[in-house]
């Protein structure tokens, strides 16, 4: 279950995502296969290279992208979801989501 953000947030991403730009929006998460996760950060983009090659620099895996039809993208959790997001100047999503 995602909450914590809103439909323009999330229009915004999809439309990011679809304009084959990498493309970040972190949200609350429960999910009982991650019990230990609060949230999570997409980073998507429909250019599945593009997306691959931005993953190279953090050694993330093409197999770990959810290969969702129209948004795909890779699912980040702590404790490389912060490193991340503050690699890439996202501090805001860092301190909204107090990570």
């Amino acid at each position: 279950m995602a909450f914590g953000i809103n439909r323009v947030e999330l229009k915004k991403w999809q439309q990011n995502v679809l304009a084959n730009e990498i493309a970040f929006i972190t949200h609350y998460w429960l999910d009982e296969r991650f019990p230990h996760a609060t949230s999570v950060t997409k980073v998507g983009c429909a250019d599945l290279d593009k997306l691959i090659e931005w993953g190279k620099q953090y050694q993330l895996r093409p197999e770990w992208i959810d290969l969702d039809p129209k948004y795909p993208h890779y699912d980040l959790f702590a404790p490389i979801q912060k490193e991340i997001l503050a690699k890439e100047g996202y501090f805001d999503q860092i301190e909204r989501f107090q990570l």
